[in-house]
C-alpha cells in the first residue's frame, strides 16, 4: 500500500530501502508478526535492482538459473503481499530522534512521520540523488518551477509541463501526467530511448493526437525570472536554436548513490558503510539495524543473497525490541500451521 506523505503513522519496524534485500526483510519480519513501513526515494519498488538493471539477468540467486532485475522485485512484493507493508516512495527518511518511551521517530523530507522502536537500514549504497542538467541558475528555478521528480501530481495540474530525459521516469510520467496538464513536451537529445518499448510506444502514440510536443535536441538554457521558468532554449543540427515554453520542468537524468542524511544520525560509519554484528546487524546505536551492501563486517559479500540471510538474523533481533513482553517462538514455514495461514497456503 502505497502513501502519499504528510501523514503521521507507527508501525513496528521502519525499513529505509525498498530493494531487494528490503522487501525481503519485510516477508522475513511478517512471518514473525511484526509490521514494517519502507521507506524509499525512488517511486517504485526493487532499489538499484529494478532502477538499473531491470531486464539485465542475475544469476546467483538460489534456485533461479537466471532472473532479471525486474522480475525478482515483482516476485518479492508478490511474496510480501500477505503482511500488507505500507510503501513511502519518492521520499527520504530526513530526520530521527529517539522518543522517551524508547521507540525511534523519523520524518521524511515531505513531512511524513513514522514511529517504531526499530530503525533496519536497507539502502544499498545509499540513497539514490538526481543527477542534474549541467545548466546555470539551477538554484534559482529547483524547488519552484524545475523538479527531479513527481510528488504528487496535482501539483502539476494545469501547467505546462516539460519534461527532459529519454528513460522510463520521462517516459512514464510524459504518459501519466498528460491527462492533467495543460500542455507537455517531452525533450530529448536524439530520437532514440531507453525505456520500456510499451511506454515508448504510448508516448508516440500521444505524440501523434497532438497531446505531446516531442522536441529534439539539446538543452541550452532556462529562461524565466524569480524562480518560474517560461521556455527553455534548444539546439539541434536540423533547426538551429529554438525556444520550447513552459511553467514547469522535470528533469530526468538518471540517479547516482549518496549515504544521504544517514551519515548525520550518529551512526559508527566506516568508508562510508556500516559496521554491524554479525549476530544480529545490529548498528552501534540500540534499535538501528543495517543489511544489504551498506553493512560492513568481516568477510561481508556484496551480494543479494547474503543480505537475504542478514534479513533473516535481524528480523529475529529486531522482535525482541518490537515485543519485549513476548518470547519468540522459531517456527519452520514448511511445519508452521499459523506462518501457512499468513501466507494463505494450505
Amino acid at each position: 500500500m502505497p502513501d502519499a506523505g504528510g501523514q503521521s503513522h507507527k508501525t513496528d519496524v521502519i525499513i529505509i530501502g525498498g530493494g531487494p534485500v528490503g522487501l525481503f526483510a519485510v516477508f522475513e519480519l511478517g512471518l514473525l508478526g511484526l509490521t514494517a513501513h519502507v521507506v524509499d526515494i525512488l517511486d517504485r519498488p526493487g532499489g538499484q535492482c529494478a532502477e538499473l538493471y531491470p531486464e539485465k539477468a542475475i544469476l546467483d540467486i538460489p534456485s533461479r538459473m537466471k532472473v532479471t532485475g525486474q522480475e525478482l522485485t515483482n516476485d518479492l512484493m508478490a511474496q510480501i503481499a500477505p503482511f500488507n507493508p505500507t510503501f513511502h516512495f519518492q521520499q527520504m527518511a530526513e530526520k530521527i530522534e529517539r522518543l522517551e518511551n524508547g521507540h525511534w521517530r523519523m520524518v521524511t523530507d515531505i513531512g511524513t512521520v513514522i514511529e517504531a522502536p526499530v530503525i533496519a537500514i536497507a539502502g544499498g549504497g545509499g540513497s539514490f540523488m538526481p543527477k542534474k542538467p549541467k545548466l546555470d541558475r539551477l538554484d534559482e528555478f529547483e524547488g519552484k518551477s524545475l523538479f527531479y521528480a513527481v510528488r504528487k501530481m496535482e501539483q502539476f495540474r494545469g501547467k505546462n509541463v516539460l519534461i527532459a530525459g529519454g528513460g522510463d521516469s520521462a517516459l512514464d510520467w510524459t504518459v501519466n501526467l498528460n491527462p492533467v496538464v495543460a500542455g507537455m513536451s517531452l525533450v530529448h537529445r536524439r530520437n532514440e530511448f531507453r525505456g520500456m518499448q510499451a511506454t515508448v510506444d504510448q508516448m508516440y502514440a500521444l505524440v501523434n493526437q497532438g497531446k505531446v510536443n516531442l522536441a529534439i535536441g539539446d538543452i541550452l538554457r532556462m529562461n524565466g525570472e524569480n524562480g518560474q521558468i517560461r521556455s527553455v532554449t534548444l539546439k539541434s543540427a536540423e533547426k538551429g536554436e529554438f525556444d520550447v515554453p513552459c511553467d514547469a520542468m522535470l528533469a530526468f537524468y538518471g540517479l547516482t548513490m549518496k549515504l544521504g542524511p544517514i551519515a548525520d544520525w550518529g551512526i559508527n560509519l566506516e568508508n562510508n558503510r556500516v559496521p554491524v554484528s554479525t549476530e544480529s546487524f545490529e548498528t552501534s546505536t540500540p534499535g538501528i539495524f543495517c543489511i544489504g551492501d551498506m553493512c560492513s563486517y568481516p568477510g561481508k559479500l556484496k551480494l543479494i543473497l547474503s543480505g537475504f540471510h542478514e534479513s533473516a538474523l535481524m528480523a529475529h533481533a529486531c522482535f525482541h525490541y518490537a515485543r519485549p513482553n513476548q518470547k519468540l517462538r522459531f517456527e519452520h514455514t514448511t511445519s508452521s500451521s499459523s506462518i501457512q495461514a499468513k501466507l494463505g497456503v494450505s
